[in-house]
């Protein structure tokens, strides 16, 4: 995926939003204890060192510590994981 289709997604950070469901899922599945998980994944997504990669429908933004899934088109948050240590 080059810089530009990866930008795409950086420019329209203000756009990311998930669902009431979509919000106790992350928080599960990352631990998290913040209600904002929307802030959360926004700041995750936009840090130096993640790796974006848009397959099909979604983005994938892989970070030292977790997966987020964003749909391309509503910008909708839909799960994250904790990425397990080899």
């Amino acid at each position: 995926m080059n810089d530009n289709n990866k930008s795409v997604l950086i420019l329209n950070l203000d756009k990311l939003h998930t669902t009431d469901l979509g919000v106790e899922r992350i928080k599960r599945n990352l631990c998290l204890d913040k209600d904002d998980v929307v802030s959360w994944c926004r700041e995750k997504i936009d840090e130096s060192n993640r790796n974006i990669i848009k397959r099909g429908k979604n983005w994938y933004i892989s970070t030292a510590d977790c997966e987020i899934t964003v749909n391309a088109y509503s910008y909708t948050i839909i799960t994250a994981h904790r990425i397990k240590n080899k």
